[in-house]
């Protein structure tokens, strides 16, 4: 984690989600614009949190992880999306472990300086409570993804939501096969059905392995098979 001292970023991150609105002047002298690379952590499961933070850019991986080590998969998140609010709002330790899959910047508010400033401004009570409401909707999907879709709609999500539209292969360093284990104990299957997955839809053309990297070749495919879900 990087706090960037450019306030010309921060300022622009405020205009863009209209964030202006709802801080008020005094709050918005105490926060500060982080960075975070691929592969970091924002926070863990279990432990104490003490910063709110607004992702502003870039995509964050959520999970939660079983007593035996096993992860399973919460959701995706991109812009504008909260982390910490439910443990802001509850007074209690992190839910879930939030990841980083891309380069992140997030702004980061101390709980300390919201509940100072904060807790009887409609407007970021408004917000919180709409940002919350959609939190819970967003996690109840995922679960009854996991639970009601067979894994081939499942892996066609996961990969959706590791990658993002632009020139040339629909990648992700994620889709490396190397992760195949940790993939398979995320969307809650076993490897080796996971394994027969791919091998499917790489017969079918929709996705192609290569030196040990997953690319998505037809990408209108891979959305018909995700039947319209997505871990977002």
């Amino acid at each position: 984690m990087k706090k960037l001292k450019n306030s010309s970023g921060l300022n622009k991150y405020l205009e863009q989600y209209e964030l202006n609105m709802i801080f008020s002047e005094e709050l918005k002298e105490k926060i500060s614009l982080y960075q975070f690379h691929n592969g970091e952590i924002l926070c863990s499961k279990g432990e104490d949190i003490h910063y709110m933070y607004f992702l502003v850019k870039g995509k964050v991986k959520i999970f939660t992880t079983s007593p035996e080590g096993k992860s399973l998969i919460v959701r995706f998140k991109t812009p504008l999306a909260l982390i910490g609010d439910v443990e802001y709002i509850k007074g209690m330790e992190v839910l879930h472990t939030v990841e980083a899959v891309s380069e992140v910047y997030v702004i980061g508010i101390h709980f300390d300086d919201l509940r100072t400033m904060e807790t009887n401004r409609y407007e970021f009570l408004h917000f919180l409570l709409e940002i919350v409401t959609q939190k819970f909707y967003t996690e109840s999907h995922a679960a009854s993804l996991n639970r009601l879709y067979p894994v081939e709609v499942r892996l066609a999500s996961y990969l959706l939501s590791l990658s993002s539209e632009g020139s040339g292969s629909m990648f992700h360093k994620e889709m490396n096969t190397s992760n195949l284990t940790e993939i398979a104990d995320l969307i809650g299957t076993s490897y080796r059905h996971l394994n027969r997955v791919i091998h499917k839809l790489c017969g079918e053309g929709i996705i192609q392995r290569k030196k040990g990297i997953l690319y998505i070749k037809d990408l209108s495919r891979l959305r018909e098979r995700a039947e319209g879900n997505i871990y977002e």
